[in-house]
């Protein structure tokens, strides 16, 4: 039966990194009730065994240069749900604010005259200490720049030329694609011999990574098989262990 009670609800949930211990306390309670879950790619399936047995679990992720749900199609499941269910939750990997469309699923439900709450999450570069790089260290790093690697279009995000400009530590989202084109930029600006690093599953026992120099990303990549999903970290904060 659809709800006619109360207005209907989207809870816009981050799931952390990758490590289901890594969400937060909110997000667990909520999991705890939630009566349907649109999960991504990225979120931890074992986040699921949290919900009741009667909840319903949607996957709606976009796999990495393949197969995808739109968001249209993702925005009509939040809106029939919430409005046939009472409340629908929307699970999205990392912290849904960072590069993760969740501010746009928010705009669209408030739109349909659906409640919205946000519940942030960790975000895979804050998972960067596992590997013994911290974001920002003193004397090295008075800043963090955090960019895509690959905008709507396609193309290396711009803000990466000024981003190197400063001392600050450059994490790049999404940017495995272009790991040509992000060595390409640095060299080419006299930037190639900078510290760099790629950490691929940032929180999961299969989390892998190498370290080296922004000239060498690509090759770097190749050394330990690295892929989607993976974030990149450009600066001197990067190589403080070795």
């Amino acid at each position: 039966m659809p709800n006619t009670l109360k207005k209907p609800v989207l809870y816009v949930v981050g799931a952390g990194p990758g490590d289901p211990e890594l969400i937060t306390i909110k997000g667990y309670r909520l999991l705890q009730e939630a009566k349907v879950v649109l999960y991504d790619n990225l979120a931890n399936k074992e986040l699921l065994n949290l919900t009741p047995k009667d909840c319903e679990h949607i996957y709606v992720g976009k796999q990495p240069y393949g197969a995808y749900t739109t968001q249209e199609e993702i925005h009509n499941l939040i809106k029939h749900f919430a409005f046939e269910k009472g409340s629908v939750i929307r699970l999205k990997g990392g912290d849904p604010f960072i590069f993760g469309r969740g501010f746009e699923e928010m705009l669209f439900a408030r739109e349909q005259g659906i409640d919205t709450y946000y519940i942030p999450g960790i975000t895979s570069m804050q998972a960067s200490g596992l590997e013994d790089i911290p974001l920002t260290h003193r004397a090295i790093s008075e800043g963090i720049w955090v960019v895509t690697g690959t905008k709507k279009d396609g193309t290396l995000s711009g803000d990466l030329k000024l981003a190197m400009q400063s001392n600050a530590t450059v994490v790049i989202y999404m940017g495995m694609k272009q790991l040509g084109s992000i060595s390409a930029t640095y060299a080419d600006a006299g930037h190639g011999d900078t510290p760099a690093a790629i950490i691929q599953h940032a929180s999961l026992p299969q989390q892998k990574s190498v370290k080296g120099l922004v000239k060498d990303l690509v090759a770097m990549a190749e050394s330990k098989q690295l892929k989607h999903p993976a974030i990149i970290i450009i600066g001197g904060v990067t190589n403080l262990a070795v």
